[in-house]
């Protein structure tokens, strides 16, 4: 039987049981799952071994990584556009391939230069192509669930925090961290090339389908049209500049929060040990609210819920200076893993809410843009005030006013524009 013939036959055997819809949901979170090797908790284990190898300061390799994640964000717009040209599945193969090959490349960094290029071709093609990809293919397929899919979508990057980080670890220890490279790039080839070449397609549309199996179409009906502003269009409303001033200001401070997190405690005299259980304790939290923020986009006015997740960002940095003990370290860990639920979700939720379908890799990719700038931008204000002042926690204070401002506006101006369709109860 063909490569179609089994798609088919997949489809049909599928669709019979079930809305098709939640098998290309599983499908995107093996995705979100398989970009680990481009996301940072990956990359934590190795940069100690990478570092004796060549002979880099930690400084030298951070720096490296900053950099290559600032100029990864730049690419993403031109995959948003190749994603509305060929479609989220076609693109998510190629980036699939180019991301195994990419890990294997990165194994034969050699100095400064090729680490950083290998940052940079992981960044671009993990943490923000195959991310993007996922949620555009969930965003096709649900509309009034969008967020509780999208949010089972995100699990997928829970499950890649605990799996691949103690997967490199044991690599490393077994055969060094070059080959540990090449054995990421081919688990993630055969995680996930399989389920998406057998089993996803673009759209509810080209199959006969509506978004969350609502009934089709009789025959002899118009076949219903995907409404969306272009890109040209978005960029020329102000909705778009208040999502992207929220976005900005949540991947800014959570990547803040990560990378700084257990040196914030133990300056504040927090012991290492109860430092060290503020990220479990966090990972569960999100496991927990991820599917009730999902549930919170779905059912409540939209601008509201963009804004409370602002509000637990701003109490996160205000919180984490409060940290000085294991009570209130696991008060902490909680309201950041509630943080990270909402990021998690309103990446791919937001979007195809406020601009529609039509164009939504285009839109998705000046949004991702966005995010990654203000997540390579994020740890220098605190660094800094580590650095000059010695203690981060005015700093920290001071932060939290940006997701404040960012949440107010989102609350008094967030509207969707004219031209785009949406249910009213969102409004």
């Amino acid at each position: 039987m063909t490569q179609g013939g089994l798609r088919s036959a997949a489809f049909s055997a599928l669709n019979a049981r079930a809305f098709y819809g939640w098998t290309i949901l599983a499908v995107a979170g093996l995705g979100i799952f398989a970009s680990g090797p481009g996301q940072s908790h990956t990359f934590s284990v190795f940069v100690g071994p990478i570092g004796e190898d060549l002979g880099l300061s930690k400084a030298a390799i951070a720096s490296a990584y900053g950099l290559a994640t600032l100029a990864a964000a730049f690419l993403l717009p031109k995959m948003g556009r190749l994603v509305d040209r060929h479609g989220p599945r076609r693109m998510t193969v190629i980036v699939t391939l180019l991301l195994g090959l990419a890990c294997m490349a990165f194994g034969a960094a050699g100095g400064i230069v090729t680490l950083a290029l290998g940052f940079g071709a992981l960044r671009f093609l993990g943490q923000g192509s195959l991310m993007m990809n996922c949620a555009n293919l969930v965003a096709q397929w649900f509309s009034r669930r969008r967020g509780f899919a999208l949010s089972l979508m995100a699990l997928g990057f829970a499950a890649s925090m605990a799996v691949h980080p103690p997967l490199g670890q044991f690599l490393i220890d077994q055969f060094g961290w070059r080959v540990a490279w090449v054995v990421l790039g081919l688990i993630t080839w055969l995680v996930l090339l399989p389920p998406v070449l057998l089993l996803a397609h673009d759209k509810p549309e080209d199959l006969g389908l509506r978004p969350d199996g609502d009934a089709a179409p009789a025959e002899g009906q118009a076949r219903p049209t995907l409404d969306g502003l272009s890109l040209r269009e978005g960029l020329g409303t102000p909705t778009f500049y208040i999502l992207a001033a929220g976005w900005f200001a949540m991947a800014m401070l959570v990547t803040t929060l990560h990378f700084y997190q257990v040196s914030i405690l133990t300056a504040q005299d927090v012991a290492a040990e109860i430092a060290a259980r503020v990220f479990p304790v966090s990972a569960l939290t999100l496991v927990l609210t991820m599917p009730l923020v999902g549930k919170m986009f779905d059912h409540f006015r939209t601008r509201y819920v963009f804004a409370a997740g602002l509000v637990v960002m701003a109490a996160a940095l205000a919180g984490v200076t409060l940290v000085d003990d294991l009570a209130s370290a696991l008060i902490y860990a909680a309201l950041f893993g509630i943080n990270n639920a909402f990021s998690l979700t309103m990446f791919g939720y937001l979007m195809p809410r406020y601009f529609g379908r039509r164009y939504l890799g285009s839109l998705q990719g000046a949004g991702q843009m966005v995010a990654v700038v203000g997540a390579s931008l994020g740890p220098l204000p605190v660094g800094l005030a580590f650095d000059l002042l010695g203690s981060p926690t005015l700093t920290l204070r001071l932060l939290a006013f940006i997701p404040i401002a960012c949440a107010a506006a989102a609350a008094l101006f967030l509207r969707t524009p004219k031209g785009v369709t949406h249910p009213h109860h969102l409004e």
